[in-house]
């Protein structure tokens, strides 16, 4: 049996100025729903990745905007990256050179932290 985690959900305080962020760097907006009055579901998915992530408002999220700082991306190449958020106008901090790979961090505009992951060469 496969165990695929697909959907994380993170807390944000304003739902447009988040996926207007996510789309700049370019995440897909995968969905934008409001199926009834209080309830907004958007999912936005960074490219190449199985796993995408929610935000919106109503959704009993039980987490303050600015705590999620656990989530983690592998990136083919930590230098591109880095260069691609700064290009885009995202404040990334990077390379932090590690033996188990190369890592670039920024924070989306609730201080959610992501982190970026250049495997090493097995």
């Amino acid at each position: 049996m496969d165990w695929k985690i697909e959907l994380i959900f993170v807390p944000v305080t304003d739902v447009d100025r988040a996926k207007d962020f996510y789309e700049r760097i370019g995440w897909n907006v995968d969905h934008d729903q409001t199926p009834f009055e209080g309830l907004r579901f958007v999912q936005v998915t960074p490219p190449g990745s199985a796993c995408s992530i929610a935000f919106g408002t109503g959704l009993g999220i039980d987490l303050e905007p600015g705590r999620q700082k656990t989530v983690q991306l592998v990136v083919p190449d930590a230098d591109e990256a880095l260069a691609h958020l700064r290009s885009v106008d995202v404040p990334a901090r990077g390379v932090d050179e590690q033996a188990w790979g190369r890592f670039v961090q920024f924070d989306d505009p609730d201080g959610n932290t992501w982190t970026l992951q250049q495997l090493p060469p097995r």
